[in-house]
């Protein structure tokens, strides 16, 4: 089907849907054509699930065009095990994002779901480009609708938010540019694959990986550079959180396993020390900072920061585990956990900011102080909320028990240190999750506005419902994704444990 362009359409199908949804004008005609394109593309994404073969690491649904031939870029695509489930995640994401929209916003309800769709294109050409240029300017062209969404439906101060945000992640790429240009110096060819192959210097490597580290983790983002998304998820309407969270944060991730880990091996094994200090820092640091939040949005926003610590963690230990056991076994246990982390991410942080999205619409306020005793008036949506919170905290059952728990097993091959250090989250999660969750939802209802709460309507309940069944799958029956990526992920460690030294 679609003759060898699978990837190409789902790339562009939503943005010519986003343009004939600005077309469509800001009356009800928008809603409806952005609801079919995003399950359209949904639908399409699927075949990549259905026709992948998990045998072997080689890319496929390939397709390359020539571009820039000049400077021998070419329009290139494909993905592996590692970019087929994220690009799935993000068009399952922008489905739901379309339909929370639906009733909630009023200003420009056709821009702001031309935004979404556009995207939504650009982001699966990030995950889908295995030319470098192109792959960069996806990378960069996202920035553009986010910016737009944060800045046009986003909180008082969206202003300062959406410079914030657009200043550190610009500021980040810049650098992968300068290397990515280097790189191309030394190998003739912007393809990732031919980049994967350049031998360098061991100077040039660190320098290369700490740029691509800080392009990438800004993305995660990694402390200390994290500060851009509390700002922005404050600020960011519920739909902008969401994507936020569950897909662009995933960016960063994939960077390293796309360009950091493969094309300068030996810079990520003396520098793999500093991902594992910045990581903990996140998981340990970023979570006693999550405890004292008043906000819900800035409450979950620092819990993503600790949960994506734990992907970026799984990813490099690698080299300490090589370094401690003399073999690689158990290494492979760390990337399996960190890419399921990403994907359950993905679910649990978009359900939490829509679940937040939900009381904001009926109260319009996020302060944690406003409420009290929400189940008494809303017990389905304190079903759904308690079940992602339980989620969130890592409990056995739930997508968030396997990802963490991959790590944790990994990290005692690696130093037992380390494996303490990240199973503090265990009981960090816990506590300023189960505290949002006694003092939101549970106790006597606290006030007149809590009196006054309705229930979620259908709505509201099929989207939470439909990430609830993704949390409880994926939960209690990971095998599947972890098949798809298991060969993909080999490959990404014997690259990354073969020296690239120049001779």
């Amino acid at each position: 089907m679609f003759d060898g362009y699978l990837l190409s359409v789902l790339i562009w199908l939503p943005i010519v849907g986003g343009v004939l949804t600005l077309f469509a004008g800001d009356k009800m005609g928008a809603r409806p054509v952005a609801l079919l394109v995003s399950i359209l593309t949904f639908a399409i994404s699927l075949l990549l699930w259905t026709g992948f073969n998990p045998e072997g690491y080689q890319l496929q649904f390939v397709e390359k065009l020539p571009w820039i031939e000049t400077f021998k870029i070419n329009y290139s695509l494909g993905v592996d095990g590692i970019s087929m489930p994220l690009l799935l995640l993000n068009t399952f994401i922008t489905v739901l994002i379309v339909v929370a929209g639906w009733e909630v916003i009023k200003n420009k309800p056709a821009q702001y779901m031309a935004a979404f769709l556009i995207m939504e294109g650009i982001i699966n050409g990030v995950f889908a480009a295995q030319d470098a240029i192109l792959f960069y300017v996806f990378f960069e062209a996202m920035l553009i609708p986010m910016f737009i969404v944060i800045g046009i439906w986003g909180g008082d101060n969206r202003i300062y938010a959406t410079m914030k945000f657009f200043l550190y992640t610009f500021f980040g790429s810049v650098f992968m540019l300068v290397s990515l240009l280097y790189m191309y110096s030394q190998a003739g060819s912007f393809e990732i694959v031919d980049l994967h192959d350049v031998k360098l210097g061991l100077v040039p490597q660190m320098l290369i990986f700490l740029s691509f580290l800080i392009a990438f983790g800004v993305k995660v983002p990694m402390w200390p550079v994290h500060t851009w998304l509390p700002d922005a998820h404050v600020q960011a309407p519920t739909g902008g959180s969401v994507i936020l969270a569950a897909v662009m944060l995933k960016i960063g991730g994939y960077g390293f396993l796309r360009f950091s880990l493969p094309m300068v091996p030996d810079g990520s094994r003396e520098l793999a020390w500093l991902v594992i200090l910045m990581s903990l820092t996140a998981v340990v640091y970023i979570g006693f900072i999550a405890l004292v939040q008043k906000d819900m949005k800035k409450l979950v926003a620092y819990s993503s920061i600790a949960h994506m610590g734990f992907v970026t963690l799984g990813f490099f230990l690698i080299y300490p585990i090589i370094a401690n056991t003399g073999s690689h076994e158990g290494s492979l246990m760390g990337l399996q956990g960190g890419m399921v982390q990403m994907v359950s991410h993905g679910f649990i942080s978009g359900a939490m900011f829509l679940c937040i999205g939900v009381l904001y619409d009926r109260m319009h306020t996020r302060e944690i102080s406003a409420y009290g005793g929400v189940s008494n008036r809303m017990p389905w949506f304190a079903f759904f909320f308690v079940l992602f919170a339980m989620a969130n905290t890592g409990l056995p059952g739930t997508s968030g028990f396997v990802g963490e728990f991959m790590v944790i097993l990994s990290s005692f091959k690696a130093n037992f240190w380390i494996a303490f250090l990240g199973a503090t989250t265990l009981i960090l999660g816990a506590a300023y999750t189960l505290w949002l969750v006694k003092r939101v939802i549970f106790g006597a209802v606290a006030n007149d506005n809590v009196a006054a709460l309705q229930d979620i309507n259908k709505r509201e309940t099929v989207i939470l419902a439909a990430l609830a069944v993704m949390v409880l799958a994926l939960g209690l029956w990971p095998e599947p994704l972890v098949n798809v990526m298991n060969d993909s992920l080999v490959h990404v460690i014997e690259q990354a444990m073969a020296s690239k030294l120049v001779n």
